[in-house]
């Protein structure tokens, strides 16, 4: 832990810490992708339309895991820098069972209000059954989920960067074997996608408490399971809700405009949710690394803020923005020039290829964007900085993307709501360099007074 980052070698040190939680995240695509896929064998577009429908409310529920995952990741990153372990062992005690509180809540909410939750998602008559079965099973297996989520996030603060990663890759590969036997073998449909995805997080939750049992066998005295050590208090629960809860809201707002979008789509017909499912899919190959890439490295800023070296702290910005603008430069140029051939892996219908290809052209121009804003919001949730990383989150999903799309959809219709997407990541990415470029001005006394206050 303390080789990772005291590493003298800024870009050594955002590699072995940004690398396996940018595998963790492909992992978690790849099982995503591979829902899609096997449930596109059907050659039934309602099946996809469902499931499209449905993965705004699975990253819902993910995003109570942000509360307690996210929040204590940047509170215990800051504690470990400023040399606080008994702190940071509280810490992680109490995200670990509020999560489990939390899931069982979930739970509950689920079961009793499933058919109206179906409904909200824009389920229609044509695919209300299908998006039915798929939030049954995810439901279930929602406990899990939080928790997974949760570990990811938590064992990265420590230091346990191998585990992460090895939790997620083992999860997301139950997923896909149990993918192939209930939707291909068994013919399950939807509800076999749904089935296989709480399957995989339940697996990947046993290992994350395997982990921690193991750690705490060899001596690990950041690391406590037991209920002696739930000693939550004001200041510390404060600290992981303030910074937690911009970082589950970015997912919740993320899937709140995306149910505005699906059911702006949803006006052109099942097709169209379809075509746009596929592309969204694709398009979130560099998403998801790029989010990978700013969580894995936002313990290394939050470490360096806590023991004060604000250098250090401004290179990894520096070095890790330039990666992942480079990185989505990349997804851009193939997605133009493979969109079609992308989408031909998942439809059948020729028509559908093409929209769906030219869907994904028209998404990747906002691939170099991701690189500033994912790590921009990253960097003020790792400092605490609570109301200024939930500003670009409700800049981003709400006040800007949601009028955008009723704007567009207006002047060029289907394709005009597709094209929201670039049009507001750009605006952002302008929005966010200027709030980084004045917030890192502020003396590092003048801003570590604010957050204390």
């Amino acid at each position: 832990m303390t080789t990772v980052f005291e590493e003298k070698n800024i870009s050594k040190a955002i590699m072995c810490m940004g690398l396996p939680a940018m595998l963790g995240q492909l992992t978690t695509l790849i099982y995503n992708i591979a829902d899609t896929f096997f449930v596109s064998l059907t050659k039934e577009p309602a099946m996809i339309a469902a499931v499209t429908l449905c993965t705004p409310i699975l990253l819902i529920i993910m995003s109570i895991a942000s509360i307690f995952g996210m929040g204590g990741n940047s509170v215990i990153a800051r504690l470990l820098g400023e040399d606080k372990n008994i702190e940071v062992r509280s810490a992680l005690n109490f995200c670990l069972y509020a999560m489990v509180f939390a899931g069982i809540i979930i739970l509950l909410i689920g079961i009793f209000f499933m058919e109206r939750i179906a409904k909200i998602s824009g389920a229609d008559a044509e695919n209300m059954a299908y998006t039915y079965d798929y939030l049954r099973y995810i439901f279930l297996g929602e406990p899990f989920i939080i928790l997974s989520n949760g570990f990811v996030h938590l064992f990265r603060s420590l230091g346990f960067i191998k585990e992460s990663a090895i939790g997620l890759a083992l999860g997301n590969a139950i997923n896909i074997v149990f993918d192939f036997i209930f939707i291909v073998l068994l013919g399950w449909g939807t509800a076999g996608a749904a089935l296989a995805t709480s399957f995989g997080f339940f697996c990947s939750t046993i290992y994350y408490f395997a982990c921690m049992i193991q750690a705490k066998r060899k001596g690990n005295q950041l690391v406590s399971l037991s209920i002696k050590h739930f000693a939550p208090h004001k200041k510390m629960v404060c600290s992981v809700v303030s910074i937690g809860i911009p970082g589950a809201l970015i997912t919740v707002l993320l899937s709140v405009s995306n149910i505005v979008l699906n059911n702006f789509i949803g006006i052109y017909g099942s097709n169209a949710v379809a075509s746009y499912g596929i592309a969204y899919k694709v398009d979130m190959v560099p998403i998801m690394l790029s989010v990978g890439l700013s969580q894995g490295v936002a313990p290394l800023v939050g470490y360096y803020y806590g023991a004060g070296k604000r250098d250090r702290m401004s290179q990894v910005m520096k070095i890790s923005i330039i990666y992942g603008i480079f990185l989505g430069a990349i997804f851009l140029v193939v997605f133009c020039l493979f969109g079609t051939k992308l989408a031909s892996v998942f439809l059948h219908d020729e028509s559908l290829v093409h929209q769906a290809g030219y869907f994904i052209s028209i998404l990747s121009l906002s691939a170099p964007m991701l690189g500033i804003i994912n790590m921009i919001t990253s960097y003020f949730q790792a400092l605490g900085a609570a109301v200024k990383s939930l500003l670009i989150t409700i800049m981003r999903n709400a006040i800007l993307f949601i009028p955008a799309v009723m704007l567009l959809n207006s002047l060029w219709r289907l394709n005009g709501v597709i094209a929201a997407q670039p049009v507001v990541e750009t605006i952002l990415a302008i929005i966010c360099i200027v709030m980084y470029a004045k917030d890192s001005s502020i003396p590092t006394v003048q801003r570590q007074s604010k957050v204390a206050n």
